[in-house]
């Protein structure tokens, strides 16, 4: 789903698509792919998968097909130089792909033990971002897709206030593919930690005029009386003509 061109910057501060200037305080040719694409502005959704679980093939079963320069894009990602050069329009697909295997990774990994607890760290620091509902009082979200089918929905957030879904709040995680977190990880999130499960929001706004709460036929009624006053109008426009 991104549309993002981004390459690993070689010790220099490189401009990324939308402008901004990647800078490292350390030599960036000796940073690792992972953590360099973790930092990147508008992927703090992102935790940071650990090498291991990317080299265990039994991890990575059925993503080769998902990915059509897979072997590239995972020595990419596991920063494992390239035997041989490729055409620039080859590289740019790699580096697409190397993106979208990380973030099937990424799926996989934050459903483990080690993965909830990296991201229940991310969670408790803040970093998924907060519910719009202004019920729910600024409750922190968890990210959240609503299929596990890629190229579907960008991410969204889920709220454990209101038990809501909401688009984030950054314009650069529409390009996040939602699958890339999945169905299943907000509610294992809340089974694993449970004492992080704040209770359902009952509070609901109430409609009110002059502080009067509107009676739920209302709006039904005042219609009907809206459509009859039109209607006499139309009666009596032409008896004027």
């Amino acid at each position: 789903m991104s549309d993002k061109k981004l390459r690993k910057p070689d010790g220099k501060d490189e401009e990324d698509s939308e402008g901004s200037i990647s800078e490292s305080n350390t030599d960036a040719s000796e940073y690792a792919w992972i953590p360099w694409y973790c930092s990147l502005k508008g992927n703090e959704l992102f935790c940071e998968v650990v090498e291991s679980f990317a080299q265990d093939p039994f991890n990575l079963t059925g993503l080769s097909s998902q990915v059509p320069y897979y072997d590239y894009a995972l020595d990419m990602i596991l920063d494992i130089e390239a035997n041989e050069v490729l055409a620039d329009d080859q590289q740019e697909m790699v580096e697409n792909d190397a993106e979208n295997l990380f973030g099937l990774i990424h799926a996989r990994y934050i459903l483990t033990n080690r993965g909830l607890h990296a991201m229940c760290e991310k969670y408790r620091q803040g970093h998924f971002g907060k519910c719009p509902r202004v019920q729910c009082r600024e409750q922190p979200c968890l990210p959240v897709g609503i299929t596990d089918t890629t190229n579907q929905e960008s991410v969204k957030l889920y709220c454990p206030s209101c038990e809501e879904v909401y688009h984030s709040y950054s314009s650069r995680h529409l390009h996040i593919d939602g699958a890339y977190f999945g169905t299943t990880f907000p509610h294992l999130f809340f089974l694993t930690f449970p004492e992080l499960k704040v209770p359902k929001c009952a509070e609901t706004y109430v409609p009110r005029v002059f502080g009067y709460r509107i009676n739920k036929h209302a709006y039904a009624k005042s219609l009907a009386a809206k459509k009859q006053t039109q209607q006499a109008q139309n009666q009596v426009q032409p008896a004027h003509q």
